[in-house]
């Protein structure tokens, strides 16, 4: 963007604070995120960066707060591992700090609860079905989630030991 007026600075500054807030109003977001949009809505980078930061600052985008919730939220509901979290939380631009902090949450025994209720529901869902074909989809389940192999079939023979 070429050299802008203080008017017209001011302009892009709001229109790009607004594009801003709007996206914020469905749900949060991390700021390498809302730097994506911006770009995709061709906002000079100065411009981005300056809206970005004040709204940092304000504590209106906070990423640390944004990978903590939803380290919880993919925890609580999906079962998912913290290998798959901390993936996910790379793809969406957070920094290894933010990530590391949010995961601290998370306890390896609170992990192993976990894959051991998802081993459960999958090998009661799977019941009628050959034991090998059981064990297979339940590893498989426990895989996606970003358990490692052995807590998988840690959980797996934990709860195949509950079923007799």
């Amino acid at each position: 963007m070429a050299w802008l007026t203080p008017d017209a600075h001011a302009q892009a500054v709001e229109a790009a604070r607004d594009v801003v807030l709007r996206r914020l109003d469905r749900s949060a977001a991390p700021r390498a995120a809302l730097a994506d949009l911006l770009e995709r809505k061709e906002v000079d980078p100065r411009v981005a960066a300056e809206v970005l930061d004040r709204l940092e600052s304000a504590g209106v985008v906070d990423d640390a707060a944004y990978a903590a919730t939803l380290a919880r939220t993919r925890f609580a509901e999906k079962g998912a591992a913290r290998k798959a979290i901390a993936e996910e939380l790379r793809r969406k631009g957070l920094g290894e700090e933010h990530i590391r902090s949010a995961l601290e949450q998370i306890e390896s025994g609170d992990e192993a609860d976990a894959a051991l209720a998802l081993a459960r529901k999958k090998l009661a869902a799977t019941r009628g079905l050959d034991p090998l074909v059981r064990r297979r989809r339940a590893l498989a389940l426990l895989g996606r989630k970003g358990y490692s192999h052995e807590v998988a079939m840690c959980a797996i023979e934990q709860a195949l030991a509950g079923q007799d």
